[in-house]
């Protein structure tokens, strides 16, 4: 009995170590893989960017004046040299004050006595033009009897021929007038002579399309130069997107674009210029970036950019880079190893650390130039208990 009891309990221990080992035993770490293959890659710039009308025509108005209330709105259609867009009308004199009002009134009242002083003269000059006539025909009648010297004659004659003195009065009557009629309108304010003067200044649509925005709606005063609306023909559109330098540097004229993030469908697009300049922006993390503006022009038929408006947002993908029938991995599989890529290959179900060189590469898919063979299987995202030499257990990911 003393040996079986032994025995027992010995089989007993033996079962808790193998227990215990087969717990501690280490087992093989799930991951995913996918397989690397050949592959089309198109690398592309992406970045957010604006719709704009190409050419936008700002009406502002020619000359000061009162402006009558606009019955024109956002989307009504114009036609160039025809659609009457604005019309102005002289504004109303300022009101004066005190003061002002009494220096216009000194100045009226001055003018009306140059007035008069200057019809004094007028009447002075002409009593001398008249004297001098009748002085011309007695002489003339004297110098019939011979009783009057030749050269008396001559200055009578003289004297009643010089009428200067006369158109001159008559001319300082007539700017004195003009005087007074200026220092009388100086008196002028408020709304005394709103109804006089020219109806109106009628502007013209400068281009056909339709209004954009109105600048200035309700009857008020404005200056010359007022921005008043903005016309444009919202059929024709171009995109307009700020690119990093680093970026457009590999953007070039003709390059094939698409657009999207709009509510509608895709669109197809090329570039059709890349400013020479940049400019600093502050990005909304508060950071300096040097941004150059793309232009881009839409293509298709114009019925599949039907919504598409003025100042609509878009998401632009432009193409730098295209390669067809590729080795390529994915790009969850790659991380650094020091100052180069790698990725875990899985070989009779261990994973093994492979240092790999890359060529270009997006959002999915990366090109292998060096270290991997089409057919190979890579580990996607490794995590923390992945090392080189470690069992795995894999589970394949299918290719999109």
């Amino acid at each position: 009995m003393t040996m079986i009891r032994r025995l027992v309990w010995a089989a007993l221990a033996l079962a808790l170590i193998a227990g215990f080992a087969w717990a501690l035993w280490p087992r093989p770490v799930e991951v995913e893989t996918a397989e690397v293959g050949r592959q089309d890659i198109v690398v592309t710039v992406d970045e957010e960017g604006r719709s704009r009308i190409r050419e936008v025509f700002a009406v502002s108005a020619p000359i000061a004046g009162r402006m009558a209330r606009l019955d024109l709105h956002p989307g009504d259609p114009v036609t160039v040299g025809e659609t009457v867009v604005a019309r102005l009308r002289p504004a109303a004199p300022p009101l004066l004050d005190v003061r002002a009002r009494r220096v216009a009134e000194a100045a009226r009242d001055a003018a009306q006595a140059a007035l008069g002083l200057a019809r004094a003269e007028l009447e002075r000059a002409r009593a001398q033009a008249d004297y001098a006539a009748s002085e011309l025909r007695r002489a003339g009648a004297l110098a019939d009897r011979g009783t009057l010297a030749t050269r008396t004659l001559e200055q009578a004659r003289l004297d009643a021929a010089a009428s200067a003195a006369l158109e001159s009065a008559n001319a300082n009557v007539m700017m004195r007038q003009r005087e007074l009629e200026s220092a009388r309108a100086a008196l002028i304010e408020g709304d005394e002579a709103s109804g006089d003067g020219p109806c109106c200044v009628e502007v013209s649509a400068p281009t056909t399309g339709c209004i954009l925005r109105v600048l200035a709606e309700s009857e008020q005063v404005v200056a010359a130069g007022t921005p008043l609306l903005e016309i444009g023909d919202p059929s024709d559109l171009e995109i307009v997107v700020d690119l990093l330098s680093s970026d457009a540097v590999r953007v070039t004229e003709g390059r094939p674009a698409t657009l999207d993030g709009w509510g509608g469908a895709t669109l197809a697009a090329h570039v059709a210029r890349v400013d020479p300049s940049a400019e600093t922006k502050v990005s909304a993390l508060g950071i300096e970036e040097q941004r150059v503006t793309a232009v881009l022009a839409l293509d298709g038929p114009a019925a599949a950019q039907a919504g598409l408006g003025d100042g609509y947002g878009v998401t632009t993908h432009i193409e730098v880079w295209r390669g067809e029938d590729l080795p390529a991995v994915p790009v969850g599989a790659l991380f650094r190893n020091g100052e180069d890529w790698a990725v875990f290959r899985v070989e009779e179900g261990r994973a093994w650390l492979t240092p790999i060189g890359l060529g270009e590469r997006n959002a999915d898919w990366a090109e292998v130039r060096t270290g991997l063979e089409p057919g190979a299987s890579v580990i996607l995202h490794p995590g923390d208990r992945i090392a080189d030499g470690v069992r795995v257990a894999p589970r394949a990911v299918p290719r999109d």
